[in-house]
């Protein structure tokens, strides 16, 4: 007893550096689930460091209580030991503006490994996979493994966008960008990502002998939680509400929605209510701008979130269809145990597809059928007996397969065996 005392003592007091982009205040995608993930392993008794940015996220601008702060910025939040580096944030994230968002981060963020004193494992969040390059020396300098865990393959998510457009020296630039990201994820201990297809496309990036572990990304059901939710200010209206909550950016397919808006510009009772910032929410407003039927809001605290969801009709997200699993919305959780229907469009191929059709939460369809999604809001709305099926069957999947609880134990037995 003594013993397994004595090893579990020791087991609690290793040291995790987390090293990505994305942190708290940030309360949105990559930087709400890392912070979480960082909370769980404090409070599990590892000693936790972060080597971060400012925050930015979704509005890609400093957040204004950070702004006056000095370039390296050093705080301790909640126990954690946090290394900021004031990146470069454009205000019109550009493909080339990106790319000068990435090095700067890079460059602060070289200088911060060094503050790292002890460290059994280097955890790096991927997008960026210039945290794998800096990873691999802070992991080194320490003799700790290195653990990548992969929430957007960056460089396939700016192809499938089509970020750089059709430039002659796109085919160069990103087979020189893949040949980088290969070398520097066979460097690592052990790389996780969120979905199943994310780790069969991690089969042809790294060495078949490669350790590959899928810790798909986890919903909080006592936070997001329709019993205990009540109306959101931004859906009190008695109409038919669709909501869109989120990142407004190059990922998602804006044609298709407005055109969607636009069908259902002359149908009375559907109002669409769109709440998130991005890069391109000020080009999706003015196109938007002569109607009537949808409202524009800003993002709404972490702590209305629950409010905001569980007061919708219908969720929607409409998807580019060229984009196949490069990432695993992660919005998607928290809308399935909102206990509303969803309706996601993109490839059909795609494993989000799979799961919307597995667990019976909505629709998935095609982003060139507009008469299906319009045949599907239509018929949703005429039957709120089937809108409770829906989300019911939504909540229930998302309890099953993405607690919170479930997931971060998966992580903290990856981390231990590490």
């Amino acid at each position: 007893m003594v013993i397994l005392q004595s090893q579990l003592k020791k087991e609690l007091n290793k040291k995790i550096t987390i090293i990505g982009i994305n942190y708290y205040p940030e309360d949105t995608a990559i930087g709400l689930y890392t912070s979480q993930l960082a909370n769980y392993f404090h409070d599990k008794g590892f000693q936790v460091s972060i080597i971060t940015g400012f925050p930015y996220y979704p509005a890609w601008k400093i957040n204004s209580e950070y702004n006056s702060k000095k370039t390296f910025y050093n705080e301790t939040i909640n126990g954690i030991d946090i290394y900021r580096y004031k990146q470069y944030v454009p205000a019109n994230p550009t493909f080339f503006k990106r790319v000068l968002h990435l090095l700067d981060f890079t460059l602060g963020t070289f200088v911060n490994i060094f503050k790292i004193k002890e460290a059994d494992v280097v955890l790096c969040i991927v997008p960026f996979t210039a945290t794998i390059f800096l990873g691999n020396i802070l992991a080194k300098l320490k003799g700790a493994k290195l653990w990548v865990h992969i929430q957007d393959f960056e460089f396939d998510a700016a192809t499938d966008s089509n970020i750089l457009k059709n430039s002659p020296s796109k085919s160069i630039l990103f087979k020189f960008l893949f040949w980088i990201e290969k070398t520097l994820l066979n460097k690592t201990n052990l790389i996780s990502a969120i979905s199943s297809s994310m780790i069969l496309k991690l089969t042809f990036k790294v060495n078949k002998n490669k350790k590959k572990i899928l810790l798909p990304n986890w919903v909080d059901l006592n936070f997001i939680n329709p019993e205990t939710s009540v109306n959101h200010p931004y859906l009190q209206s008695s109409k038919f509400k669709i909501l869109y909550s989120g990142n407004i950016g190059e990922k998602q397919d804006w044609d298709f929605f407005i055109a969607v808006v636009n069908a259902l510009k002359n149908v009375e009772d559907v109002e669409i209510i769109v709440v998130g910032n991005g890069s391109k929410r000020d080009w999706l407003k003015n196109k938007l701008v002569y109607l009537d039927n949808i409202s524009f809001y800003e993002p709404v605290s972490y702590n209305q979130l629950s409010n905001l969801l569980c007061s919708a009709d219908l969720h929607v997200l409409f998807q580019k269809n060229d984009v196949i699993d490069t990432v695993m919305p992660s919005k998607i959780l928290a809308m399935m145990a909102s206990k509303k229907p969803s309706l996601i469009t993109g490839n059909l191929k795609s494993e989000v597809c799979s799961i919307i059709n597995t667990s019976k939460a909505g629709e998935y369809l095609d982003s060139k059928d507009l008469n299906k999604v319009l045949n599907f809001i239509e018929t949703l709305k005429l039957n709120p007996h089937l809108s409770y099926r829906y989300g019911t069957s939504a909540r229930n999947y998302v309890s099953a397969n993405f607690s919170k609880e479930e997931v971060l134990k998966k992580f903290e037995k990856v981390l231990i065996e590490l």
